[in-house]
């Protein structure tokens, strides 16, 4: 998960995680210890709102912003009251260029379709308000959802849950299977439809008495503060149309996107993306032409459909993360993927069905690790020299 020129490593410190899989905490203070490195927090505002980004008639870019002051309050028999009040001022700046870095992990998306969910009396939360499972001790629980935050949020409540029980779209209508290590987890296909006596009726006729239904089922785009006149749109959770998931040929390169793409190794894409962006507004890279950007856009779209593919998984990587990461470094000039942290992905994903619960702390990928410190070492170098 590390960038290029500032590698994932056990950092010296108080309370460092060690692990190969560490904790958000630490994750969180790699990104803040990059951020110190390289002088990055001096260009953030922080505790500032972003309120609009709108084009101008000379192309432009109005960007409105906010500042947000919090002091505590003074009365005047000199007590401080532990109160605050916030001290909204607005700023309008004109810019040539927008990057939009806002991400995509706060809008959650709720499975709404269900039959009769909104009669449905239990408790409905979704994955983005999850923090331990002690709330959901003895409760009968169903977690919607098939990814990463399903498979581990899951096994987490069923340590104190009284049932859990998975609902996913990926699997056969008929699937009703308990999973290993649990007596009291079972996957099942998606839920057919929810009633007002509490019941839920699974699409292979079980039924079961819910407490509470957990969304695991992914976030939605959201540029409450973006105006660009319908040259960019939002339709089930397709952005664009965007070249190459970040450009849109109307407005490239004076509007691009970072971070839109999901299911994939996010810092590394990212750092791709930004160097090809940064590239193309420094006029090292060129772009193709509106045109034939347009054209490539309309043929992926086309690809997609003809193999049956939403629209809301336009930006789903996957598998494909690696030839779109390559092609980024063959455009911005950089050497591809390592081998080692492409093979390391798969491994993971393959360590992880045999060993759901200890697939972090056991592996047999040694070799991969070994070969990643050698290619740190060669990074390191070259950043201090």
């Amino acid at each position: 998960m590390g960038y290029r020129d500032f590698p994932f490593v056990t950092r010296p410190g108080e309370n460092r995680d060690p692990r190969r899989f560490p904790g958000h905490r630490e994750v969180l203070l790699y990104l803040k210890d990059f951020a110190r490195e390289f002088g990055i927090e001096e260009m953030v505002r922080f505790e500032t709102e972003v309120v609009k980004v709108g084009i101008l008639e000379n192309g432009k870019w109005e960007v409105r912003s906010k500042k947000t002051t919090s002091f505590d309050n003074e009365n005047n028999d000199g007590c401080n009251h532990d109160s605050k009040f916030v001290n909204r001022s607005e700023v309008f700046e004109i810019y040539d260029a927008v990057v939009v870095c806002n991400g995509h992990y706060t809008e959650p998306r709720i499975a709404d379709d269900i039959p009769g969910i909104n009669l449905w009396p239990g408790k409905q939360i979704h994955s983005h308000s999850y923090r331990v499972p002690e709330p959901f001790t003895d409760q009968v629980v169903i977690v919607i959802g098939s990814s990463a935050s399903a498979f581990d949020i899951c096994r987490d409540i069923a340590g104190v849950a009284k049932e859990v029980h998975v609902a996913s779209r990926s699997v056969a209508d008929e699937t009703y299977t308990k999973q290993p290590g649990y007596d009291n987890l079972w996957l099942h296909s998606m839920i057919d439809s929810a009633h007002e006596d509490g019941t839920v009726v699974f699409r292979n006729g079980k039924v079961v008495l819910v407490d509470v239904i957990l969304h695991c089922t992914g976030y939605k785009y959201h540029l409450p503060f973006l105006e660009t006149e319908g040259i960019v749109t939002l339709d089930d959770n397709r952005l664009g149309p965007l070249y190459k998931h970040i450009f849109p040929p109307a407005l490239a390169p004076w509007l691009s996107f970072i971070g839109i793409p999901w299911k994939v190794i996010p810092f590394p894409l990212f750092e791709l993306q930004s160097k090809w962006v940064a590239g193309i507004l420094s006029g090292q890279i060129t772009l193709p032409s509106q045109e034939e950007m347009m054209d490539d856009i309309m043929a992926f779209y086309s690809t997609l459909e003809a193999a049956g593919i939403p629209k809301r998984y336009t930006h789903l990587m996957g598998d494909s993360l690696f030839e779109y990461s390559n092609w980024l470094a063959t455009q911005c000039g950089c050497e591809e993927y390592e081998e080692w942290r492409k093979q390391m992905y798969y491994a993971t994903a393959k360590n992880r069905i045999p060993r759901p619960e200890t697939y972090r702390d056991e592996w047999e990928d040694h070799d991969l690790v070994v070969e990643a410190h050698e290619d740190f070492v060669k990074y390191t170098s070259k950043q201090k020299s």
